[in-house]
């Protein structure tokens, strides 16, 4: 058991997935440290897989990478964009690790022949997991998100293990929050608790008893309508929190909690000194975001487009740099397979010209569904002078244009796409060939960057190195370097430790800079990362020009 002063906020979801737990723990973390305590956040998946890693984003969204290499929920990218958290591996747990390590022990006879069974192993483990990150830091609070819906059958030894903290700290250290859903009867146009009683009834017939009710409704719940679910779901009627859906930006949800005195029922609870809340750095960014100055509309060319969490941190980070130029942003989501290779059969031009595109960004991804398409879009920003930001697979896709458009490489390829290439300018490292599983094959993590003096990327950072997270098992072929840099192709950013390129830049060009590395996962509401900020910029000065 822990035996330090550390608070525990857990909070569960009802009703149905997709309420935005996530957001609201991350919220709720946010206003915490505004108060001036320090925050730790844990999300608990129910699903049997190690991690999200091999899942497909149309499953389960973006993964989000963690400067220790750890591929994890996107929840966990609002935990580190809301709060000053340091996130690693320790705060993301699935079920599938959960019982790896208990296998593992029994394997290695740990348990010295007991039977071993979900509870007390199970559990135990978990509880192990989330004392684990209160013993890391001086941490005031640990907020851990257990996911899925109260009633699910995978959900149910988290829920046990939450309520056996509860048993072993008591009250003054532990507090429940639960999230749910009061829906909107259409045609009656009338809120309904029903679903929300039945929610809360169900947690507590698992022990646990929520003393904060976050309710997801369309419009704000009446002190009618508050005080009926208090009675019949056994909380305070204070404690009935409105969580409204925002129509604009998931950033005004800590405003939102924090005029509904969220916060300062949750300090109550645990008898903790409240303080008059900083929100210096934070109502600046709202005050750029809600009053912007201009316009600016940039084309995000991927193929996971249909789903909107499949590029989550590239979204918000665009975000990030559009409110540092108080511009406000408008995103084209282009399906590179569809659009650019169905419909127009590559004719990217006519596409992009006809919708006013100040700037174009192709993000990571994986397989060679819609690649040509991509290369399209990238032809066309290299050759009329379009900003253009390449991430990961982007870089890629750039080196692969060039070699092909500028320096006479026919057949250029990967050979993620194309084996048999008699250019494979992108392909495997050495000592990657021979591995077949797809897992633990990928460079995870933060690595170091050095960027070439008097380069656009190293004038835009205001720095000659950078520690930025990767996710990517294929890389620049380091024999082409030569032939690609004869085309006035500039490799800014290097490795020192294994010459592998991290940065590429056409000099001549406008704004042309692809990274191997994601910076969209280091950007934050009140630091935008430098690249997606000058990207902005560009993009916005691109507008301007064609305008004028």
């Amino acid at each position: 058991m822990n035996d330090k002063k550390v608070k525990f906020i857990f909070i569960t979801g009802g009703v149905c997935s997709s309420l935005g737990k996530g957001i609201s723990i991350a919220s709720l973390g946010m206003l915490l440290e505004s108060h001036g305590y320090k925050v730790s956040l844990i999300k608990m998946d129910p699903y049997i897989n190690i991690d999200p890693g091999t899942m497909s984003p149309y499953q389960h969204g973006e993964v989000y990478v963690t400067e220790d290499g750890a591929e994890t929920d996107l929840d966990l990218g609002y935990y580190e964009r809301f709060t000053h958290a340091n996130l690693s591996r320790k705060n993301s747990v699935t079920t599938g690790q959960i019982y790896y390590a208990v296998i593992q022990r029994e394997r290695h006879g740990d348990y010295l022949g007991q039977t071993v069974q979900v509870i007390p192993h199970i559990t135990n483990e978990i509880k192990k997991r989330i004392f684990d990150v209160a013993a890391d830091d001086d941490l005031d609070f640990v907020l851990v998100e257990i996911g899925g819906t109260v009633g699910d059958m995978e959900s149910i030894p988290f829920i046990e293990a939450i309520r056996q903290i509860r048993q072993e700290l008591g009250s003054s250290r532990v507090l429940n929050v639960h999230l749910t859903l009061i829906p909107t009867i259409t045609v009656a146009g009338e809120l309904k608790t029903k679903p929300t009683q039945h929610s809360v009834k169900e947690l507590m017939e698992m022990g646990i008893i929520p003393e904060i009710l976050l309710c997801r409704s369309a419009s704000p719940l009446s002190p009618e309508m508050r005080s009926k679910i208090a009675l019949f779901c056994n909380v305070s009627e204070r404690n009935v929190i409105s969580a409204i859906d925002i129509k604009s930006s998931i950033y005004e949800i800590p405003e939102m909690l924090h005029q509904q005195g969220y916060d300062e029922i949750v300090l109550e609870h645990f008898k903790m000194t409240k303080t008059t809340p900083s929100f210096g750095e934070w109502n600046g960014f709202m005050g750029k975001l809600r009053n912007p100055g201009r316009k600016v509309k940039i084309a995000v060319v991927g193929k996971y487009i249909s789903l909107q969490d499949s590029y989550r941190s590239i979204y918000e980070a665009l975000l990030h740099g559009a409110v540092a130029n108080e511009a406000e942003l408008d995103i084209l989501r282009v399906d590179s397979e569809e659009v650019l290779e169905k419909k127009f059969r590559l004719n990217a031009r006519a596409y992009f010209s006809k919708n006013r595109i100040d700037g174009i960004l192709v993000p990571g991804g994986f397989g060679n569904r819609g690649i040509e398409g991509k290369i399209s879009a990238i032809n066309y920003a290299r050759t009329e002078g379009i900003p253009l930001f390449g991430i990961c697979l982007g870089l890629q896709l750039s080196v692969i244009e060039f070699a092909r458009n500028v320096c006479g490489l026919a057949g250029a390829n990967s050979k993620e796409f194309d084996p048999s290439s008699p250019h494979p300018v992108i392909s495997l490292l050495i000592e990657q060939e021979i591995l077949e599983w797809k897992g633990g094959t990928m460079r995870l993590g933060a690595y170091k960057c050095v960027l070439v003096p008097g380069s656009k990327a190293a004038a835009i950072y205001g720095t000659d190195s950078v520690m930025e997270r990767h996710r990517h098992r294929y890389e620049v072929t380091l024999k082409y370097r030569e032939t690609l840099e004869k085309g006035s192709l500039r490799f800014c950013g290097i490795n020192p430790q294994t010459e592998l390129i991290e940065a590429i830049e056409i000099p001549e060009h406008p704004w042309f800079i692809c990274t191997q590395y994601h910076p969209e996962f280091k950007s934050r509401p009140i630091a935008p990362h430098p690249l997606f900020r000058d990207f902005i910029r560009a993009s916005i000065e691109n507008g301007n020009s064609r305008k004028s």
